[in-house]
Formats: C-alpha cells, sequence, structure tokens
C-alpha cells in the first residue's frame, strides 16, 4: 500500500502456542517465487453459490475477483515450490469463493504499491495482510500527515501484532523497540514496523538514531538480517514466527521481547465499492458461522488472531 502503516499482531500471551503450531504448517510448505497466480477457486458458479446474488452484477458477469497481493509473506501468503499460491488468504479467499460464486484471482506486487494499484482497478481488492488503518481509511500519508487518495474501506478478518527478531543466539540486547537506538533494524517498506522504527527512532538520543533499510518484501530484509548486514529485523508476528520456525531449519533466528501494536487485517475495497464490501463481509462471516473459518486458521497455527465477526473499518 501506498501509506506507511500495515500488517499485524495477536494476543502476546498466547505467542508460543501459536509458534508450534506454525512450525507444523512450516515443515509442510516451502516458499517459492514468481509474479502472478491464479487461485484453484471454488468452481462453483454464481447460481449454486449461497451468497451470489450479494455480489455486483459486472463481477459476477466475470466471475472473478482480482487481488493485488504481495505475495511473498508467508504464512499468510507465498508461493509453494510447485508455485502455487498458498497460505492463510488464499485458503479464505478460496472459501469465500465457494459462498460468492467466483474465484479469486491473486496478483503478485509490492506492498506498498497495492492500494495505488486498487485505485488504478488494477485490482478488484487488495487482501495481504494489510492492517487496517485510519490513515488507510482516509487517504492519509501516515510519514506526511498529507492525504494523497480517497482512502479505502477495509473488511477486516483477523488481528495480529508486530515482532522483532534477530540472528539465533545474537539478540544484540535487543528486547523492546527502545533497545534498537544505535542499532540497525531491516523490514519492509511501507509497514507498521517501518512507522514503528522511524518513530522509536525520533526518541533515541543524538547520535544514536536506529539505522533503518527498508526492502520490497520481507524475505529480502530477512535474507540481510541472515548475512549478517543488521542487527535485527521486524515483521507481522505470524511471518516472524513463521521465519523463526522455518528459516535454516529453526536455526537462523529468534523472536526477541512481545509483540505490539495489535491490529486487524483488513481486505482492502474502494470507497465506492459498498456493495462489494459488503459482499465479502457476508462471505466471512458465513465461514465464521460454519466453522470453515476456524479450520484455516488452525490449519495455519494462528487461531490466536481469529476473530468472531467480520467488521468494517474496525482498525484504529
Amino acid at each position: 500500500m501506498t501509506a506507511s502503516s500495515t500488517r499485524r499482531t495477536t494476543a502476546a500471551h498466547s505467542r508460543l502456542a501459536a509458534v508450534g503450531a506454525i512450525a507444523v504448517a512450516g515443515a509442510l510448505m516451502l516458499t517459492g517465487c514468481g509474479d502472478q497466480t491464479k487461485d484453484t477457486g471454488s468452481g462453483d458458479t454464481a447460481a449454486s453459490a449461497p451468497l451470489a446474488d450479494k455480489l455486483p452484477q459486472a463481477i459476477r458477469d466475470k466471475g472473478v475477483i482480482k487481488v493485488g497481493s504481495d505475495i511473498a509473506y508467508a504464512p499468510v501468503e507465498f508461493k509453494d515450490s510447485s508455485g502455487k499460491v498458498v497460505g492463510i488468504d488464499p485458503d479464505l479467499a478460496a472459501a469465500m469463493g465457494k459462498q460468492l460464486g467466483v474465484d479469486f484471482q491473486f496478483e503478485n506486487g509490492t506492498f506498498d504499491t497495492l492500494i495505488t494499484g486498487l485505485r488504478s482497478k488494477r485490482y478488484d481488492i487488495a487482501m495481504s495482510a494489510m492492517t487496517d488503518t485510519k490513515d488507510r481509511q482516509e487517504g492519509i500519508d501516515s510519514d506526511t500527515g498529507k492525504k494523497v487518495g480517497e482512502g479505502v474501506d477495509f473488511v477486516d478478518y483477523f488481528t495480529a501484532g508486530v515482532s522483532i527478531y534477530t540472528k539465533k543466539g545474537d539478540d544484540q540486547g535487543i528486547k523492546t523497540w527502545s533497545d534498537l537506538c544505535g542499532k540497525k533494524i531491516v523490514l519492509q517498506r511501507g509497514t507498521v514496523s517501518e512507522d514503528l522504527a522511524k518513530a522509536e527512532s525520533k526518541k533515541c538520543p543524538a547520535g544514536k538514531k536506529i539505522a533503518i533499510e527498508a526492502f520490497d518484501n520481507d524475505q529480502q530484509a530477512q535474507t540481510r538480517l541472515r548475512a549478517g548486514g543488521a542487527d535485527a529485523g521486524s515483521s507481522d508476528f505470524p511471518v516472524a514466527a513463521y521465519a523463526v520456525k522455518t528459516s535454516g531449519g529453526g536455526k537462523d533466528f529468534q523472536l526477541v521481547g512481545e509483540q505490539v501494536e495489535a491490529a486487524p487485517y483488513g481486505i482492502a475495497v474502494a470507497k465506492n465499492q459498498t456493495e462489494l464490501r459488503d459482499a465479502l463481509k457476508a462471505a466471512l462471516d458465513a465461514l465464521i458461522k460454519n466453522g470453515e473459518y476456524e479450520k484455516i486458521m488452525k490449519k495455519w497455527g494462528v487461531t490466536d488472531g481469529s476473530i468472531d465477526a467480520a467488521s468494517i473499518n474496525g482498525g484504529k
């Protein structure tokens, strides 16, 4: 997305349980690469799907919802060794497709350009572990405080927070964000992690500001830290926990401190697409009611971020 806020958090007290569950999923999936992919979808037609009539007619006619996503953010969305898009978001999208009678087609893009792609109608929605924030709702650039667009509406479907991780066995004494003063952190551009690092750096004493290196995707940041090019990295808790458990067979990284900035993930929809927005909410609520939503959360070991009902623009 264009603004700087981002993705994020679950309850910190249940971190160890979530990490353990994520490890099970991590053992089964490998991150891949690529640039455009179509989810297999439901294969159902609009006529047989219970919520098909809630969609705009134009989308029903196409039979496809184009999804802008940064497909390099395991376990939320990434490609397996065969090139198939997998993860929490693709599974939810496929299940919503069964309710709505359409396929969700994931198209890869860098995270900080997804809202721009939504605005230009390249995508119908953006679904990419995107944190629902007031700035994004109102089209405000978090860095400058200036309005840069009309904003988007969010359909909230998960709760996550931000974590710090370091090389395993070398935490550099880092336990909190204030411990990063005088150190270097790597992260993904346009995320809440970047916002937090910038805000914390302003509090650091002169000569001990935080050196921030931002990348197009989280995997690049991990590679930099793994090579010794920084003291710490930061990303959403599910992503950081997945990296800790899977990178180098669990030997590369460790989580430090607790999660911060718990906030909802939301599916971003253009402000003028209220019918589509409400159809997505109805589909998510149906999945929560029939138990499919919780099955997906359990599969990926992230039940601590589960919600009881979908909401619109719940971010603050």
